[in-house]
């Protein structure tokens, strides 16, 4: 996929954060504090020349694959998908419908560029790990550069013991091509990430493991894809790549609040969130 610039990219943000909340208020359920968090980081991996991947393929061979670890903000993957091409975007707000393809959680049986079924908090992340190994080993067979593996999760999710089992799998096995992306708004259901259980210094636990890491603004375009392009570039370690954002990024009476990890928009507020984000295009 051809580099978009970083305003462009910003542009592409801002509609899937439009998305995002006409999929959610048409449902009536669903997550949109970390799904709106993290669309900087999304629309820059997508649309920020880094991960390669064929807009007319979602299977191409040698691809790069993407893996929503946190699959409860499958509205982010599925608007980035519809800005990809993959998906028709006016089947966003099918979503939760009954025999719609786009579940509460993303389904890889049914929806084009959805790489792994994710959604029990962990095991995505475990998987991308394996993922890894697996294209590794095969590159290692045909004599080419193994494809890469992009993970997104959410500082919530790394209270998972299985996160870091993950952790110590790909530090053990030096999995340079693996790149696990923290959406670090610091809330989750319960509250505030660090009176739930608290995580510490994120980067430093992720080095402790054997990690390379790298912190940046998660809503700053160029910064996002300075740090995917670095971690991309590392051999011999995976990379952790330590993102601060903001839960309900983009809508004011959204950021900063708990409340909004798991409660979808009534009309009248969806209406005042799309007015908001057109604003702000």
């Amino acid at each position: 996929m051809d580099a978009l610039t970083p305003d462009q990219i910003a542009e592409k943000a801002q509609h899937m954060r439009v998305n995002i909340i006409k999929m959610l208020a048409a449902a009536g359920s669903g997550h949109p504090g970390g799904s709106l968090s993290a669309a900087d980081i999304v629309a820059a991996l997508y649309f920020g020349g880094v991960m390669d991947y064929d807009p007319a393929d979602p299977d191409a061979p040698g691809r790069d694959r993407f893996i929503l670890s946190k699959g409860h903000a499958a509205p982010v993957l599925y608007a980035a998908l519809a800005e990809v091409g993959y998906i028709p975007e006016d089947e966003l707000t099918t979503l939760r419908t009954l025999n719609s393809r786009l579940q509460g959680h993303p389904d890889s049986k049914k929806v084009p560029g959805v790489e792994v079924s994710t959604g029990s908090l962990g095991q995505g992340f475990s998987i991308a790990a394996g993922l890894a190994l697996g294209l590794r080993l095969q590159a290692q067979e045909e004599g080419t550069t193994p494809a890469h593996v992009f993970t997104l999760t959410g500082d919530g999710e790394l209270e998972e013991g299985q996160i870091w089992e993950a952790a110590m799998f790909a530090a053990h096995y030096k999995l340079g091509n693996l790149v696990a992306i923290v959406d670090s708004n610091n809330l989750q259901i319960d509250g505030d990430v660090a009176d739930v259980a608290g995580l510490g210094n994120i980067s430093a636990k992720f080095q402790a493991f054997g990690w390379r890491t790298i912190e940046v603004d998660g809503h700053d375009i160029k910064g996002i894809i300075t740090a995917l392009a670095a971690a991309t570039s590392f051999d011999g370690a995976p990379v952790c790549i330590v993102a601060r954002t903001v839960k309900g990024k983009g809508v004011s009476f959204m950021e900063g609040e708990a409340g909004w990890h798991g409660k979808a928009p009534d009309e009248e507020q969806a209406a005042a969130a799309i007015a908001e984000l057109e604003g702000g295009c």
